[in-house]
C-alpha cells in the first residue's frame, strides 16, 4: 500500500501530494488521527484528504485508514526499500530482512485459510489413495519444487519434482484421477507451466497453484494459493517471492504431517535419521 502511494505521488495534484507525503512520513499516526488534524498537518482542506484517498482507489478516508492500519499494525513498515549501490552492508542487512519480514506478516494477515484447507484435503486424499503428488516449477520456482519434493518425500509420500518443461508435459499426461500436482510460479505466466496445468486438469488430476493473484495460472487450477508480494515478477533476482513460496510449501507440509499423525511418522523419521548418521563426521 505504501509502495503504491510512493509510486503515485508524481501523478497527483500538489495538494494531494502533500497528503501522500504525510502518510509516508508517519503512516501509524495517519491511521489514527481525525480528518481535521490530518488536513491541518498537510496544509490542505478536509475534502482534499478524502479526495487523495479516492485517488488511491479507496472508497473514502475510513476505508483508506482501515487498510492502512492493517498494513502498519505489525510494527514493520510495509514498503519495498530497494537496496542502493552505495548502501553499507548493515543497510543491506536491514533492508533485505525488513522487506522479507513485512511480506511474511502481510501474507499471514491476508492468506486464505479456506484455500489452504482445501489444498491439504486434496494432498491427503492423494496420499491415502497412494496416488502421485508432483511439484512443477520453472527457474527459481523449480528450486522451490525440489524443496517441496524433499519435504513430502520425507513424510513417506510418493512425491517427485520436475523443472524441465518437456518432463512436466509428459508427466502431466500420465497423471489421472486421484493424483495431485502443485505448480509454483512467481509470474503465473510461464507457458510450459500453463500447458502442464491444462493437461493435468484434463486428465482428472487435482491442480493446486501457488502464484500471484490475477495471473493466468491462478485461474488454471482447481485450488489457488495466492502468493502476493511487492516484488515484480520480472525482477532479475527475486528474493521475497522465493522465500514466500518456500513458506507456503512449509505450511502445506506441516499440515499434512499433522494429519498423518506422529504415531505413524515418528518411527519413520527416527529410522531415517539413524540411517543418515553414518554420512556425518563425528
Amino acid at each position: 500500500m505504501l509502495d503504491r502511494i510512493k509510486a503515485s505521488l508524481p501523478s497527483l495534484a500538489p495538494a494531494e501530494q502533500r497528503v501522500g507525503k504525510l502518510v509516508l512520513s508517519d503512516p501509524r499516526s495517519f491511521a489514527s488521527l481525525p480528518v481535521s488534524e490530518l488536513a491541518e498537518r498537510a496544509h490542505v482542506s478536509k475534502p482534499t484528504v478524502v479526495r487523495f484517498c479516492r485517488s488511491m482507489g479507496y472508497d473514502g478516508l475510513s476505508d483508506f485508514k482501515l487498510k492502512l492500519a492493517g498494513t502498519v499494525s505489525e510494527g514493520v513498515p510495509f514498503i519495498h526499500r530497494s537496496v542502493d549501490v552505495d548502501d553499507k552492508t548493515s543497510d543491506v542487512l536491514v533492508k533485505v530482512i525488513d522487506n522479507t519480514v513485512a511480506a511474511f506478516l502481510k501474507y499471514r494477515n491476508d492468506a486464505s485459510t479456506h484455500a489452504i484447507e482445501r489444498a491439504v484435503d486434496a494432498l491427503m486424499a492423494t496420499y491415502r489413495s497412494r496416488g502421485r503428488i508432483e511439484f512443477f516449477g520453472a527457474g527459481n520456482s523449480g528450486i522451490v519444487a525440489q524443496d517441496a519434493q524433499h519435504k513430502f518425500f520425507r513424510l513417506g509420500i510418493n512425491a517427485i519434482a520436475y523443472s524441465d518443461g518437456h518432463m512436466q508435459v509428459m508427466s502431466a499426461s500420465l497423471l489421472g484421477a486421484g493424483d495431485c500436482v502443485v505448480i509454483v510460479s512467481n509470474s503465473g505466466r510461464t507457458r510450459d507451466l500453463m500447458d502442464a496445468a491444462d493437461i493435468a486438469r484434463q486428465h482428472g488430476a487435482t491442480v493446486i497453484t501457488i502464484t500471484a493473484s490475477g495471473s493466468p495460472l491462478a485461474n488454471a487450477g482447481h485450488i489457488h494459493l495466492a502468493a502476493d508480494h511487492p516484488e515484480g515478477y520480472d525482477r532479475y533476482s527475486p528474493m521475497t517471492s522465493r522465500l514466500m513460496h518456500l513458506m507456503v510449501i512449509d505450511v502445506l507440509a506441516t499440515c499434512v504431517a499433522l494429519r498423518i499423525g506422529g504415531q505413524q511418522l515418528q518411527p519413520l523419521l527416527k529410522e531415517m535419521k539413524n540411517n543418515l548418521r553414518s554420512k556425518r563426521y563425528t
